[in-house]
This record gives structure tokens, C-alpha cells and sequence, in this order.
């Protein structure tokens, strides 16, 4: 190894004082000592050495032979008087290449103030020469590999808690309560992220009642997880409330969603797609539009069918509007149950089938599910897809399940 050396150092099994009981051996550290006097690092290697530590010692010479090593490390031990990197400057450019290495400086005794400002610049520790002897050596570098590791895992900490705030957020404005005083249906919501390292997805929905008779709902899904993804859907479900709220006509509403999307979207291969239903309770019937998404189910006298609403195309793919369709409800008994496809997405045991709106049917018209209560059928619906799936759905999950009636 060009400009450095290796020096392993021994490390004993220890036996217990009591019944010659032996201990676990230390983790034996790498330590890279950063060091162009040469009597000095000789003395460093023969403290460890008469210490018995358990590390592995490499030697450089230069702040440039240090550089090709230092990935590899636990720990370095920095003097800071080196021909290429002097004092506090050198330690600020050993921290920045450092990753998850421990840095400890060695100072000589008329510089021990260095030693404190080093700490304060990121050093976990500081040694000054000629006042360590081996086993205190042994124990600077070990302590200062355990809190490197602390440090790491709180700020790792602190990084999930502002993701789950983040996300928590995000969620907020994604599953918002329904705007309804109506008595004349139940609106049940539900909503589970996948596990994408915790990424809240771009699933959200709505509820509005416009008038005593009506009502209008909206679930959809922004493709991809993160925040950009969540901000964009809570984008397009505040804009949608907005535009029914505003009275715009409803063959407008999607279009205009859709401009929503082209327009805030970070890049052009970003889509959405949403189903959107329209209730008049007056007429118990149903208006649904579709732009890429699966087809809600309709749940009336026993039975489980999709809604064969057109497909429609993909928002922010190729402005179109999408075809309306009409649902006359055969009773004043029904629910209707909007999804995402992450709930249809999961596979079917060990082969590549998915479950798919076919599979969503078969586990309705499984004898346990009307036992089920419509409020705890969302959930029960996930449980068993999960299942099926042979664990966890990959995918975020929101529905909204709309009944009168018995539901059923």
C-alpha cells in the first residue's frame, strides 16, 4: 500500500474474573492514523500494541494518503499539524470526507486549546501527545466510535420523525373530513400507506354536498411516492373542492383538474388518475366519470358489480374529457365502494396474478363478509387482500365507501 502502512494489532480473549467465565472480544476497530512524524506514529502503534487493543492500525502520512483510505474506517486519528493540512482547517477537511468514521485529533501540549476547538468544529474527541498511554488510547478510540454511532442514529432519528411529521402533514390535506350535514347516506373513509421506507403516496379524496340532495365525491391517485407526489395530490384535491364549491359545471370540473396537473407537476411524466361520482339522492341514482381509474362497486341485494363506466384516459397523458355514466340504484338499500389500485394491485398467492377487480369481487362474496359492518369493511377488505397477497400491499390504499340504507 503506496504511502501507508497496516499494523495489526492484537486483541486477547478475555476471561472473566469469576469462574474463568471468558467475555466476548471487542469489535475490533479500523482506526487510520494521520501522521507524518514518525517516531510519533511508532509510539502510537506500540501504546495500542502493549494494550493488547483490538484494533487495526493503518498508517498515512498526508491529508492525500488519508483520502484513499478513510471510507473503510471506524475511526480517525488526526494530527493536526500535517504538510498538506494545518490546524482547524485540516480537521475541517478530514470531517467533510470522514462519513460515518469517529474523528479524534492529537495536539501537542502547548496547542491543548486546539484539542477543545476541534471538539467544538465536530471531533468527537481530542488526545494530546505524550499524556495516553495505551489501555486510555484504546479506550479514547473506542468512545469515540460509540458516539460517532449515537450521533449517527439520532440525527437517523430525527430524519424519520421530520418525514413522519412531513407526511403526517401531507396526509392531512389528502384525507380531508367530508363537507356533508346529509343523514340520508354514511360515508365511511379508510386510507393505509404502503411500504415505500415509510413515503406517504399520492392517494387522497373528497366528499362535498353541494345541495340537500346531492353529493359529490372524488378518490385519486398521483403516481409515485414522496413528498412531491402527496403535495400534488393535495394540490388536485383542494382544487377539485374548490371548482365544487365554485358551481363550475360538472363536464368541467376533471378538465380543469387536469390543467391543474400539467401545470404544477415537476416533470411531464407525471399522471394522476381519479374516479369521480356525482350522488342524487332525490332520484337515487349516480353519476360516474372515470380518467384511468378502476371502476367503483356497486353493493345492492346481495350482490357485487363494477360500475362499466368507460376507463376514460390518464390526467396530464392527453387532454380529453371524460365520458359520464349513469347509475339507477335498484333500491334505497346500496353502497358504493371507490378504491385506489393499491388495493387491487397485490398478487394472488405465489404466481403473478394480481387480484384485480375480479379477485376484489370474489373476496365480497366470501360468507365472512356479510358479518362484516359496513364501517370495518374497508379495513377487512385490506386485511384480506393482504392475505392473499402474502403480506403487506406495496401500494398506498384509500377508499371511500358511500351507503344508504342497509347497504347491502
Amino acid at each position: 500500500m503506496t504511502g501507508a502502512s497496516v499494523v495489526p494489532l492484537p486483541a486477547q480473549p478475555q476471561r472473566g474474573l469469576d469462574r474463568g467465565v471468558v467475555l466476548p472480544q471487542p469489535e475490533r476497530l479500523k482506526v487510520l492514523l494521520v501522521e507524518d512524524d514518525e517516531g510519533d506514529a511508532f509510539l502510537v502503534t506500540e501504546l495500542l500494541a502493549e494494550a493488547e487493543a483490538a484494533v487495526d492500525l493503518v498508517v498515512a502520512t498526508s491529508l492525500t494518503q488519508a483520502r484513499q483510505q478513510i471510507a473503510s474506517m471506524d475511526c480517525v486519528l488526526l494530527d493536526l499539524g500535517l504538510p498538506d493540512a494545518q490546524g482547524l482547517d485540516g480537521l475541517r477537511l478530514v470531517l467533510a470526507m470522514a462519513g460515518r468514521a469517529a474523528v479524534c485529533v492529537l495536539t501537542g501540549r502547548q496547542d491543548e486549546h486546539l484539542g477543545v476547538a476541534a471538539v467544538g468544529e465536530g471531533a468527537q474527541d481530542y488526545l494530546v501527545k505524550g499524556q495516553v498511554d495505551g489501555v486510555l488510547l484504546s479506550r479514547s478510540l473506542r468512545y469515540a466510535v460509540e458516539r460517532k454511532r449515537a450521533d449517527e442514529n439520532a440525527r437517523r432519528l430525527r430524519e424519520v420523525e421530520l418525514r413522519q411529521a412531513e407526511s403526517a402533514r401531507l396526509e392531512r390535506g389528502l384525507l380531508p373530513q367530508p363537507l356533508m350535514q346529509s343523514d340520508q347516506v354514511a360515508v365511511h373513509t379508510f386510507y393505509r400507506p404502503g411500504r415505500h421506507a415509510a413515503l406517504i403516496g399520492g392517494d387522497f379524496f373528497d366528499v362535498v354536498q353541494t345541495a340537500p340532495d346531492r353529493i359529490e365525491l372524488i378518490i385519486g391517485d398521483v403516481c409515485g411516492h414522496g413528498a412531491d407526489e402527496a403535495a400534488l395530490g393535495v394540490e388536485l384535491r383542494v382544487a377539485w373542492r374548490a371548482l365544487i364549491l365554485a358551481g363550475v359545471p360538472e363536464d368541467e370540473v376533471l378538465p380543469a383538474l387536469e390543467q391543474v396537473l400539467m401545470t404544477e407537476r415537476r416533470l411531464r411524466e407525471i399522471f394522476a388518475t381519479v374516479a369521480a361520482v356525482q350522488l342524487d339522492l332525490a332520484e337515487n341514482r349516480a353519476r360516474v366519470r372515470l380518467a384511468g381509474h378502476p371502476p367503483p362497486l356497486l353493493l345492492s341485494g346481495g350482490t357485487v358489480t363494477p360500475v362499466p363506466a368507460p376507463g376514460g384516459l390518464l390526467l396530464g397523458v392527453a387532454p380529453r374529457r371524460p365520458t359520464a355514466f349513469d347509475v339507477e340504484f335498484p333500491s334505497d338499500d346500496w353502497s358504493l365502494l371507490m378504491y385506489t389500485d393499491g388495493l387491487i394491485e397485490g398478487r394472488i398467492g405465489p404466481s403473478n396474478e394480481r387480484l384485480d377487480v375480479s379477485g376484489l369481487q370474489t373476496l365480497f362474496a366470501e360468507p365472512a363478509t356479510r358479518q362484516v359492518p359496513l364501517g370495518d369493511l374497508p379495513a377487512w377488505l385490506v386485511g384480506r387482500a393482504e392475505e392473499v397477497n402474502g403480506g403487506p400491499l406495496a401500494d398506498d390504499v384509500a377508499m371511500l365507501l358511500v351507503s344508504r340504507g342497509g347497504g347491502r
